[in-house]
């Protein structure tokens, strides 16, 4: 029998396989088409102070490789998601994870007491990649001092494990894990999306409402796998990898650069049932190897 457990600030996961927040709607959208029983877990959509309507359509474009989405984290709120999704979440035998954003340092706080008001929560993915409007609209994770802040502010009223989501539209990625690290963040997940456009040539506009949005899917694996290995050569605290992930083999690449779980997002919206089949390929890889633990491997790189 395989072992797949993995740990991730002191949580203990079945298998190293969580769903990205944005791509599995509140999680029980999925329940009539995959089993979420066997996930190591699933991060709902992301949850701001009031509900928003999102942006205006188009909100997806497909590309060659990937996606473009600008979605404008629509949400019900998280007052909202407590009393009513939450609940009826329960029943499931996996890690629930909320992701949390906002547009000033008091919104996401505001946001992290209501969820400390719930039960069944494992953590809590910040989305970093927001502007503070407050402070002339720079976006948090993009500069290490406003990331320190919300996290440091996160961090003193937080009752779960927090783990900061970084955007990798910056110069150097390290510099804002470290900044996270160094505020209390328990884990590190990334990347979020990398800003991008699509123009149509024949109405000569663009084909996404919000003009700009973010491409997600197999295009942005080897960035991605790269500033993982960056990420976990520079903090010591775990990280979770996330960018185009679609089969077993995409996962192990980032659990052998120290990765010590996944999150599959955009081949959810291509097939439900992508991330059952990266649980069940990482078990015949580990047959196949003769390996009876997969934690074994992880951050195993031959240099």
């Amino acid at each position: 029998m395989v072992d797949l457990s993995t740990e991730v600030a002191g949580i203990q996961l079945k298998n190293p396989v969580l769903t990205a927040s944005g791509t599995f709607g509140y999680g029980e959208e999925f329940s009539r088409l995959i089993d979420l029983n066997r996930l190591g877990g699933f991060v709902v959509k992301g949850l701001s102070l009031e509900p928003m309507q999102g942006a205006s359509p188009p909100r997806l474009h497909e590309t060659a490789a990937g996606m473009l989405n600008a979605i404008g984290l629509q949400n019900v709120g998280a007052q909202r998601f407590v009393e009513e999704k939450l609940l009826r979440l329960g029943k499931y035998q996996t890690r629930i994870f909320a992701n949390v954003f906002g547009y000033s340092t008091e919104d996401y706080v505001k946001v992290i007491e209501i969820l400390n008001t719930a039960e069944g929560l494992a953590g809590c993915e910040i989305n970093i990649s927001c502007p503070n409007v407050k402070k002339g609209g720079i976006v948090y994770g993009t500069d290490p001092a406003a990331t320190h802040e919300v996290v440091k502010a996160i961090k003193s009223v937080a009752r779960i494990p927090v783990i900061v989501k970084l955007s990798p539209n910056v110069t150097d990625i390290t510099v804002i894990a470290k900044a996270a690290e160094e505020a209390g963040a328990d884990a590190l997940s990334l990347i979020n999306t990398l800003l991008g456009m699509s123009v149509d040539v024949d109405t000569q506009r663009p084909r996404l409402g919000n003009l700009t949005g973010g491409l997600s899917g197999p295009a942005i694996k080897p960035v991605a796998l790269r500033m993982v290995y960056q990420v976990v050569k520079s903090v010591r605290i775990p990280v979770i990898g996330i960018g185009g992930i679609r089969t077993a083999e995409d996962a192990l690449e980032y659990l052998l650069v120290g990765a010590k779980a996944v999150e599959v997002g955009t081949a959810n919206f291509l097939d439900p049932a992508a991330p059952i089949k990266i649980i069940e390929g990482l078990e015949a890889y580990c047959k196949r190897k003769g390996i009876l633990k997969l934690s074994s491997i992880i951050g195993g790189l031959r240099e």
